[in-house]
């Protein structure tokens, strides 16, 4: 599988997650502990928004290993974000190619992933067909992953983010019924529009891949007053992970199994996740 980091807070040198925790992301692509798998080599990917930069989030992916990358080494020693989304990749069975990595965009929204479609080569066609034609030319890679990003642009994520993640993996699920296919979703999915970060975990077997949130910052300046990097963030500033970045006691607390998680400055919501099987669209 992967491993991800999601961080929205005030604005920080990427190398502060990226490399500097005793367990960072360039760590856990080596050492993966709560993974399938321990190694995570097969690419990377960083997005990220600047206040005073483009439009859209900027992308830097590569095709090699996170660990032995100099120039994601140099631009997260150089790059300052408040809002970021960050993957190293370990295929499942498609191409290890650029456009396979994460993060995914669509003009101001960027999408990860960790899991997958079981029975993709099978339901691959059928999914296809679902996407929104004006939206089917924007798909560069061949995942599963970058087409439950297109599924859930076509079924309102724009709109509605929540109810469109639910949309698309009912739609998943409905498709993997009609052929066969037992508990056909695996997922802990971020994604952002450069203002709010969602985080979404959810299995069809209900036992997913696991996923962490920081625990709020006023609580942990009270449990660790001496711990420096406490005092220089925002109260409001979150990160939610595929696997905790340190040992700090009470840091990281599990997100709960089908549910998301919403962090927006000064706004932190807990929802249910349920997949909705209403027929989406006539394919």
């Amino acid at each position: 599988m992967c491993r991800w980091l999601a961080y929205s807070g005030s604005p920080i040198l990427l190398e502060e997650l990226l490399y500097k925790p005793e367990h960072s992301l360039i760590d856990q692509s080596m050492h993966a502990r709560l993974g399938v798998g321990t190694t995570n080599g097969d690419g990377f990917g960083v997005g990220w928004y600047t206040p005073d930069g483009p439009d859209e989030p900027t992308l830097f992916r590569g095709t090699g290993p996170a660990w032995g990358d100099e120039n994601l080494r140099e631009l997260a020693h150089s790059v300052r974000s408040g809002l970021f989304l960050a993957h190293i990749r370990a295929s499942t069975g498609t191409p290890v190619q650029q456009t396979n990595c994460h993060p995914f965009r669509y003009g101001r929204w960027l999408w990860l992933h960790n899991g997958r479609i079981r029975g993709y080569p099978e339901l691959k066609r059928a999914l296809m067909l679902a996407v929104d034609p004006m939206l089917f030319p924007r798909i560069g890679g061949s995942t599963d992953s970058e087409l439950m990003f297109y599924l859930a642009l076509t079924f309102g994520l724009e709109r509605d983010p929540v109810g469109a993640v639910e949309r698309m993996v009912g739609w998943v699920e409905q498709t993997g019924q009609r052929f066969g296919i037992d508990h056909p979703v695996q997922m802990t999915i971020a994604t952002c529009d450069g203002d709010r970060l969602w985080a979404f975990r959810y299995s069809s077997e209900h036992n997913s891949r696991s996923l962490y949130c920081s625990t709020a910052v006023d609580t942990l300046r009270t449990m660790y007053p001496d711990n420096p990097v406490l005092q220089r963030v925002s109260d409001d500033t979150r990160i939610v992970v595929s696997e905790p970045l340190g040992g700090l006691v009470g840091a990281w607390q599990p997100v709960a199994e089908s549910s998301y998680e919403l962090v927006t400055p000064g706004l932190d919501v807990v929802g249910p996740f349920e997949p909705d099987h209403a027929q989406p669209c006539d394919v």
